[in-house]
This record gives C-alpha cells, structure tokens and sequence, in this order.
C-alpha cells in the first residue's frame, strides 16, 4: 500500500480584522472623498498635501520632504512631477550637486489658495459625518500610528 499522504497544513486563521488591511481600505476611500471634493481646484489630496507642507516648511530637500511626507524618495519624485510640469513647485539642485531642493512657486502658492476653500469642506465633511469628538479621537489615533513608522522610531529624542 502506499504510504499516507499527510494532512495539508490547517488554514491559517485570525480572530480579529488585520488593521493594515481596514486601514488601507478606510485611507483610500478617505483619499476618493478628498479627490472628488477637490477635483475643482486641479489638484490630488496627495498633491495638495505635498504643496501645504512646502508652504509651511518652506523649501526642504527631497530627503527631508520624503521624511516629513513619510513617502520614499520614488513615490515622492512620482507625485512632484506633474506639480513641477504644472509650474507649481521648483525642483532645483541644492548646495551639494546630489541633492535636490524643493520649492513652492507663486503659482503654487495661489493653486494652494485655490484648493483650500475645497479642501476645507471636505474636512468639514468628513467631520460631520464622523462627529467632532470621534474626528477628534481619529485624528489622535492616526498620529499614534504614525509613531510606527521605523523612520519615526529611529528619530533620537
């Protein structure tokens, strides 16, 4: 007779959703609500997410921008380059010939004035249909996840 073929492994179970999956999903339906919202204005969430920090920050080099976006350097260059193309960012080279500095331009700054009123109402969107104090709670968790990030933990201090 032949020799008994073993048993298959059991199927891997969980006992609760995974959270990267949900939040994944909940992150990309929040990014079409922002996108729909702001699709007057010309700009992506993501682009004007990116225009927003260079205008608080002012220029940073590609590194440090990638850093602050939590972005690598490759989904940072894809992202910037319409918004260069557009005219609304300056890629320039910074003082050492192999970095990269990154501006906002006049035009950026007045496409960020643009988007604003837009993006402001799908916060406040958002807001009402989460509630002020479950928003609030969100936005509390959200940046307790952020601390996740190995670049984050890596920060001294």
């Amino acid at each position: 007779t032949p020799p008994a073929s073993p048993m298959p492994p059991p199927t891997p179970r969980t006992d609760s959703p995974c959270v990267c999956g949900r939040l994944r999903r909940a992150a990309r339906a929040l990014t079409q609500l922002y996108d729909d919202v702001l699709t007057p204005s010309g700009l992506r969430v993501t682009q004007f997410s990116l225009l927003s920090t260079l205008a608080r920050r002012g220029p940073l080099r590609m590194t440090d921008l990638a850093t602050v976006a939590m972005l690598d350097r490759t989904a940072l260059s894809r992202n910037l380059e319409p918004l260069a193309a557009q005219g609304l960012v300056r890629i320039a080279t910074g003082t050492d010939a192999r970095t990269r500095e990154i501006s906002l331009t006049r035009a950026g700054e007045a496409a960020l004035a643009r988007a604003l009123p837009h993006w402001r109402r799908a916060q406040a969107q958002v807001a009402r249909q989460l509630g002020d104090q479950r928003n609030d709670t969100l936005i509390g968790l959200l940046a307790d996840v952020e601390e996740l990030h190995p670049a984050v933990q890596q920060q001294p201090g």
